[in-house]
């Protein structure tokens, strides 16, 4: 996949969770930081019923068939990989404890809002330096 359709492919991911409810969508730019996947997309569902049928939404949803889904019976974490993105959707308490933002700081982070906007973006800070720039505050944080 290449950047184009893999942003629009993760954009639509957002979309369809969005219409199921979830809440704090980010997605996370992993090129060149992780092997396991480009991109990852996590959102918050506020139950086992409501993460599985985000889950739902998103393989209704897509065209690309998964190469595994993971969780999907449990609904505490699903986590479903298209090989270059890969969804997770997880109850709030495992989203806390794992801190997937936290655990991948030094990636691209896009968060949006329940309507599917932008609200705010992290640039990586590993990128930032290679440029010779100081990262900004939104990087470090």
């Amino acid at each position: 996949m290449n950047e184009s359709s893999r942003m629009s492919f993760a954009t639509q991911v957002v979309d369809l969770a969005l219409s199921k409810k979830a809440d704090d969508l980010i997605v996370l730019d992993l090129r060149g930081l992780a092997d396991v996947a480009d991109t990852f997309v996590v959102a918050t569902g506020y139950s086992e019923a409501q993460v599985q049928a985000i889950c739902d939404a998103i393989l209704d949803g897509v065209e690309e068939k998964p190469l595994h889904v993971e969780g999907r019976e449990y609904g505490k974490w699903i986590l479903i990989d298209f090989v270059d993105v890969v969804v997770h959707i997880m109850l709030p308490e495992d989203r806390d404890r794992y801190r997937l933002d936290r655990l991948w700081g030094d990636a691209p982070l896009i968060r949006y809002d329940e309507t599917g906007k932008i609200v705010s973006q992290r640039e990586s800070a590993i990128a930032a330096e290679r440029e010779g720039e100081p990262p900004t505050q939104d990087a470090l944080s």
